[in-house]
């Protein structure tokens, strides 16, 4: 039996993603190396997933680097080695990424590659508050229907409850 279902299931058709839709770049200069940087929206919001693309000039091959995202407060967000995007694999990047919080940002580059070391800087990345309505409200609405059920299971139980004692009762 278990053979049938597993000789009769169809294979899975692999799904092609489609490249980033890079809507704003900027470029930054790090050491000998000029890289582009791509955005999937602008302007950038807080708590907003997006796609970054880092692009060097002469393409990624042959060279590595690093990212270091520092926050509006200047703490360090994360610091990360240059991937390939996973949409994208001739260019590294970021995939469904969100900056936290509201404020100017930097993402720091430090690049290797041929033409030796070199590090860059892209400043004042300007990240705006918050689409939609605040967390707390949203976290709020979205507990309704548990409240909900909640309620409701409390109700049936009390009445199921009230029927085993009006029951015994009788006897």
């Amino acid at each position: 039996m278990a053979a049938l279902a597993v000789g009769s299931a169809a294979p899975a058709a692999a799904q092609e993603y489609q490249p980033v839709d890079v809507v704003h770049t900027e470029r930054v200069q790090a050491g000998p190396y000029e890289l582009t940087v791509g955005f999937s929206t602008w302007p950038v919001r807080a708590m907003q997933s997006l796609d970054f693309t880092f692009s060097p000039d002469g393409g990624i091959t042959g060279k590595s680097g690093t990212l270091t995202v520092i926050g509006p407060d200047g703490a360090e967000g994360f610091t990360a080695p240059l991937a390939r995007h996973p949409r994208q694999r001739d260019t590294w990047g970021l995939d469904i990424q969100a900056l936290e919080k509201e404020g100017s940002w930097t993402f720091r580059f430090d690049l290797d590659g041929p033409e030796g070391p070199g590090t860059g800087e892209l400043r004042d990345l300007v990240v705006l508050e918050q689409p939609g309505p605040p967390m707390v409200l949203s976290w709020s609405i979205s507990t309704i229907p548990l409240l909900g059920l909640g309620v409701f299971l409390a109700v049936a139980l009390l009445r199921d409850r009230s029927r085993r004692v009006l029951g015994e009762a009788r006897l």
